[in-house]
């Protein structure tokens, strides 16, 4: 900085100096205090989705009356000032189950949420282990079945004679199809959001490795893994830098949903997307699956999303225009309308 001011007298340099350091001490500080309020918003969030999680485990129909009654102001963003469809009175299963993807946590479906409570739906947002406001240590999540333990247990707490729509966006689907599995009678429906609809056998990894390369290559030379045991053990986790995963998974998103991201978002386990499912045609294959596409993503391309759909045929297929890799983000009204027209479908 020195060399910069020798043609400045003393006052002149000081004076500038002076100036511009108090303006980038303000810049810095602005900037600080706004992410850390993005950062608060986004804990709270997510703290709000885990508290009504567990508000949905009691009494469905106390909730859905609450819900149905209380109609949102035209004011709320989210809402569109019309009452509850008739048909969704007919409709014996209300609660959708929200599953996030890789990095991601409960707090990405907010715009959802809101949409389907508005529509008299129940929707739940879970956390998987490591992610979103759950404690664990990212690094420690080594298997599939540590990773959806959050689905699991929810799953295994439902009454028998109860039902659920199954969402899963990006990876969250190796999470759906392990879960449809497990518990394929208490899944009404599953419902792939550009999602890992893996195959018998496969991995959630090799799904993406046409965009991050085999897994041989991606292990040895990714600059963003975490080596949670020491860099003398195998990496643990990963996390792309900031400007990847705005180019990857945010490119039609708006700006203050790529912010609450940019520090909401956490590592990404490796041992989940690294193992082959088992999926037996006696449980999973019996599961009603619907897969919904997004044309404009970068993360996981409509090349490989038709792919998917080829290898594993589901029973229907969306498709929402202009959506990134996160069309709770970019295109929330088209995914909200989708997810009602799958739950109409006998």
């Amino acid at each position: 900085m020195g060399n910069h001011f020798t043609c400045m007298t003393k006052k002149d340099t000081r004076d500038n100096h002076g100036s511009r350091s108090k303006r980038m001490g303000r810049s810095q500080r602005k900037l600080l205090a706004e992410e850390e309020l993005l950062h608060r918003q986004a804990l709270s969030m997510a703290l709000q989705q885990h508290q009504l999680s567990q508000r949905f485990d009691g009494s469905m129909s106390r909730r859905i009356g609450s819900t149905s009654s209380r109609r949102r102001n035209l004011s709320d963003p989210f809402s569109n000032g019309k009452q509850v469809p008739d048909f969704l009175e007919n409709i014996n299963v209300k609660k959708f189950v929200l599953v996030h993807g890789e990095g991601f946590g409960a707090w990405c479906w907010y715009k959802t949420i809101a949409l389907l409570e508005e529509a008299g739906l129940v929707p739940i947002a879970i956390d998987l282990t490591g992610s979103g406001i759950d404690l664990a240590d990212t690094s420690s999540v080594t298997t599939l079945a540590e990773y959806s333990k959050p689905l699991i247990s929810y799953l295994e707490n439902l009454p028998e004679d109860e039902q659920v729509f199954l969402v899963g966006h990006s990876s969250g689907g190796a999470c759906v199809s392990y879960a449809l599995e497990h518990f394929p009678k208490k899944i009404s429906k599953a419902i792939f959001l550009c999602a890992t609809m893996v195959s018998d056998g496969q991995r959630p990894f090799d799904v993406f490795a046409e965009e991050l390369g085999s897994a041989e290559r991606f292990m040895q030379e990714s600059q963003f893994l975490i080596y949670g045991n020491g860099k003398d053990k195998p990496p643990t986790a990963f996390m792309f830098e900031k400007q990847q995963m705005k180019g990857l998974y945010f490119n039609q998103s708006p700006t203050k949903d790529v912010a609450l991201a940019m520090v909401s978002m956490r590592p990404i386990p490796i041992g989940p997307i690294m193992e082959k499912l088992s999926l037996s045609p006696e449980k999973y294959g019996t599961g009603r699956r619907f897969f919904i596409q997004t044309l404009d993503d970068r993360a996981l391309s409509p090349d490989v999303q038709e792919k998917l759909v080829r290898d594993n045929p589901p029973e229907r297929v969306f498709k929402i225009k202009g959506s990134d890799h996160c069309p709770f983000f970019s295109k929330p009204q088209s995914l909200h309308k989708m997810l009602l027209e799958i739950a109409q479908i006998q």
